[in-house]
């Protein structure tokens, strides 16, 4: 991730108290950079990734979650995020109460609905309702 698309998603998404991360990987920049800004932040994958400490992770699957995990979440976010993944986090974001943000895979797009957001080499969405 070059570093102003970074700072962009960081400026964005420091305005939240705490967020949740989806399928988290092996990136762990924005999670701790996000922390280092002031949001608490849980990290979730389907396999157990190692996370920086100020990171908590869970071990959870938006397709089958574990909705106590993103109850005091105000946001989810989620990186590259497939097609496939988008409804099912929606509906969590929905549960929770929580916005949803995300970024995509190339030239997947969105199979919910967005507004877009142009970050420096990269687009936001962020769904609506």
């Amino acid at each position: 991730m070059i570093p102003e698309t970074l700072d962009a998603l960081v400026d964005r998404f420091a305005a939240y108290d705490a967020a949740v991360e989806v399928g988290i990987g092996r990136r762990t920049v924005v999670a701790e950079a996000l922390v280092d800004a002031g949001t608490d932040v849980v990290a979730t994958d389907r396999r157990t990734r190692p996370v920086p400490e100020s990171v908590r992770f869970v071990r959870d699957d938006v397709t089958d979650p574990d909705y106590s995990v993103y109850a005091d979440a105000d946001l989810l976010y989620a990186l590259n995020l497939p097609p496939e993944l988008h409804r099912p986090t929606l509906a969590v974001a929905r549960e929770a109460g929580a916005t949803f943000a995300f970024t995509t895979l190339g030239t997947d797009q969105p199979l919910v609905a967005v507004d877009r957001e142009t970050l420096p080499a990269e687009t936001l969405f962020v769904a609506r309702g």
